[in-house]
C-alpha cells in the first residue's frame, strides 16, 4: 500500500476533497443512464469523445488513431433538477449548472497509465491534465480547446519537432490567459514554463504524479520510477491562478496512437495561512498569469529543462561589456603585431 498524501509531500495538513476526485469503484446512482453500451454515467463527472469508464480505470482514448477524449469534473448543487443524456454520443449531463472548484491552495494527485502496442518512437499523442475555465469543450490540444484561461500540464510522448534536443516522453506545464496558442509543431515550447523528461510509457508498476499550487507556487511530481517516492519535475514562483475553475484530463491521438488511462484523480485541500490582505481579493477575478515569465520567443531548447534564465542584470551587462573589451583589445593588438611585421618585410624587400 502507498503512504498517505500527507507524507508524500511536504508536511502540510491536507483533506480529500471528495467532490472534486475521481476514484474507484466508478459508479452512479441506478437513476443514471449509461451515455452508451460499456459505459457508466457517474455523478460528479462529465466525459465526451470516445472516453470509455470500466471498473479499473477512464479510458480517454484506445490505441486507435484519431481520436480525442476528456473527463471533467462537475459539482452539482444541492437540489438539482434531474439528470438526462446528452445527444452527443459519449457525453452524459445534468440538468444543472456544474460548480467549480473554489480552493486556493490544493495538491492534485493524477494515478494513469500509457500504454500501447507502438515501439520506438511510434505512438502519441499525450495526456493533459487541466485546470481551466472552460471544460467538455473538445479541441487540437491533447484532445481539449487551444487558447484556454488557466493551467494545463502536458504529458506529451511524441516528440513533433524533430529539431528538439529534449527527451521524449516529456512533462511541460502551461498558464494561459486565452491569448496563447500551443504550437503542436514545436511540442509547445514556446508557451512553456518549464518542463522535464519521464518515462511514463509502457510501465509494468504504476505511474502517478503530483500537481501543487500554493500561495502562488506551482510544483509538479512524479512518482514513475517504482520507487514509491516523488521526484521533482517543475517548481515555478508567481504563478497566478483564480479560483472558480474546473479540474479535467484529456488525451488526443492523430496517425500515432495510445491507450491513455486515468485510474485515479484526488484533490486535496492545503491548509495554508495566507496575509490578511488576502481576504479583500476577489479570487475568482484574477487573471491567469506568470510574473516571471520571459516572453516566449526567448525560450531555447536546453536538454535539462530549463528554458527560463533570469534576466540581464547589471553584474550581467557589466561582465558581457569586459568581455567585448577584451575581444576588441585582442584584436587591435593582433592587429599591431601583424603589421608590424608586414613592415619589416616590406623594408627588407626594398
Amino acid at each position: 500500500p502507498r503512504p498517505a498524501p500527507a507524507e508524500l509531500t511536504d508536511g502540510n495538513s491536507e483533506h480529500l476533497k471528495r467532490e472534486h476526485s475521481l476514484m474507484k469503484p466508478y459508479q452512479a446512482p441506478l437513476s443514471v443512464p449509461a451515455a452508451r453500451a460499456g459505459s457508466a454515467a457517474m455523478p460528479l463527472w462529465d466525459f465526451q469523445g470516445s472516453t470509455m469508464v470500466t471498473s479499473q480505470y477512464v479510458r480517454l482514448t484506445p490505441d486507435e488513431r484519431s481520436r480525442e477524449g476528456s473527463i471533467w469534473n462537475r459539482v452539482v448543487s444541492p437540489g438539482a433538477g434531474g439528470w438526462r443524456a446528452a445527444p452527443r454520443a459519449g457525453l452524459t449531463l445534468c440538468c444543472s449548472v456544474p460548480q467549480p472548484c473554489f480552493l486556493k491552495d490544493w495538491e492534485l494527485h493524477v494515478h494513469f497509465k500509457i500504454h500501447g502496442a507502438g515501439k520506438k518512437n511510434l505512438h502519441g499523442d499525450g495526456l493533459a491534465l487541466w485546470y481551466t475555465q472552460e471544460r467538455l469543450v473538445p479541441g487540437p490540444v491533447f484532445g481539449s480547446r487551444d487558447n484556454f484561461h488557466g493551467l494545463a500540464i502536458f504529458l506529451d510522448t511524441y516528440p513533433n519537432d524533430e529539431a528538439t534536443e529534449r527527451v521524449f516522453p516529456y512533462i511541460s506545464a502551461m498558464v494561459n490567459n486565452g491569448s496563447l496558442t500551443y504550437d503542436h509543431s514545436k511540442d509547445g515550447r514556446w508557451t512553456e514554463l518549464a518542463g522535464c523528461t519521464a518515462e511514463i510509457r509502457n510501465q509494468n508498476h504504476d505511474t502517478f504524479l503530483a500537481i501543487r499550487y500554493s500561495r502562488g507556487r506551482l510544483t509538479v511530481m512524479t512518482d514513475v520510477e517504482d520507487k514509491n517516492e516523488w521526484k521533482n519535475c517543475i517548481d515555478i514562483a508567481g504563478v497566478q491562478l483564480p479560483t472558480g475553475y474546473f479540474f479535467g484530463a484529456s488525451a488526443g491521438t492523430g496517425d500515432l496512437s495510445d491507450n491513455h488511462d486515468i485510474i485515479s484523480m484526488k484533490l486535496f485541500q492545503l491548509m495554508v495561512e495566507h496575509p490578511l490582505e488576502d481576504d479583500a481579493v476577489d479570487w475568482t477575478k484574477i487573471e491567469p498569469s506568470v510574473s516571471l515569465l520571459k516572453s516566449p520567443k526567448d525560450n531555447v531548447d536546453d536538454p535539462t529543462g530549463n528554458f527560463r534564465s533570469g534576466p540581464l542584470t547589471g553584474w550581467k551587462v557589466f561582465l558581457l561589456l569586459l568581455c567585448a573589451l577584451l575581444g576588441i583589445i585582442v584584436c587591435a593588438v593582433v592587429g599591431a603585431v601583424v603589421f608590424q611585421k608586414r613592415q619589416e618585410r616590406n623594408k627588407r624587400f626594398y
